[in-house]
């Protein structure tokens, strides 16, 4: 398998980025991101793009992917509606619409939260914006695509947030992460199941093109 990863500095696609390169049946790994990821190994090959919004320059770079996974995201704290719907819908449609046209048998997995508003009308903003630009994705004309939900996620062999106050907070909640997820299955995943939960729906499908905390605790 050939995979495409965008967000690969964030908690979450460190996380993945691990899993694609650890799993046998991954060939490569191929990353976009402003920044280049200090990681190190044959199967990975990194394109530092600093214009999220338009990938003209680098269009044939893009096909020949089995799946990409899209980890890219920001918090819409203190955030107005307007700036987040430009940092999180049109950043993502950006990328998914050039893939849609210059590669569409690929799948498309998308990291979005738990609590996202697929009817696009609730009173919580980044639920909305979130719910929209899953809508928008699903009807782009890929091979499959898939709405991945997580609620709490833990971190995992290392990997670190780039937010210095959510880093604190693990750090925190650190000794009593494990005893939680264990309580609460369904709520927490770790940075390792939310990896291999991608992997698997990329190579095998799933049942529904959603998947909260649960689903993906299962892989």
């Amino acid at each position: 398998m050939k995979i495409l990863l965008f967000g690969a500095t964030g908690m979450v696609g460190q996380g993945v980025l691990r899993e694609c390169l650890l799993d046998a049946e991954v060939s490569e790994v191929v990353t976009i991101g402003r920044t280049a990821t200090g990681v190190h190994n044959p199967k990975l090959r990194e394109i530092v793009h600093r214009d999220m919004f338009d990938y003209g320059a680098i269009e044939a770079a893009l096909t020949g992917f089995d799946a990409c996974f899209f980890c890219l995201g920001v918090s819409s704290f203190r955030m107005s509606e307007a700036d987040y719907t430009r940092l999180t819908y049109d950043l993502t449609m950006a990328a998914a619409e050039t893939l849609a046209r210059v590669d569409p048998a690929m799948t498309f997995v998308y990291v979005t939260g738990a609590g996202t508003d697929s009817t696009e009308r609730g009173r919580t903003m980044w639920a909305r914006v979130k719910g929209r630009t899953e809508n928008a994705l699903l009807r782009l004309p890929f091979r499959a695509a898939f709405m991945f939900r997580p609620g709490a996620i833990l971190p995992m062999h290392g990997v670190r947030s780039k937010t210095a106050l959510y880093q604190a907070g693990y750090s925190l909640a650190r000794p009593v992460m494990p005893f939680l997820q264990r309580t609460f299955p369904n709520a927490i995943v770790t940075t390792e199941q939310v990896g291999r939960a991608m992997l698997a729906v990329a190579k095998q499908g799933a049942p529904s093109p959603i998947l909260e905390s649960r689903d993906i605790a299962r892989y």
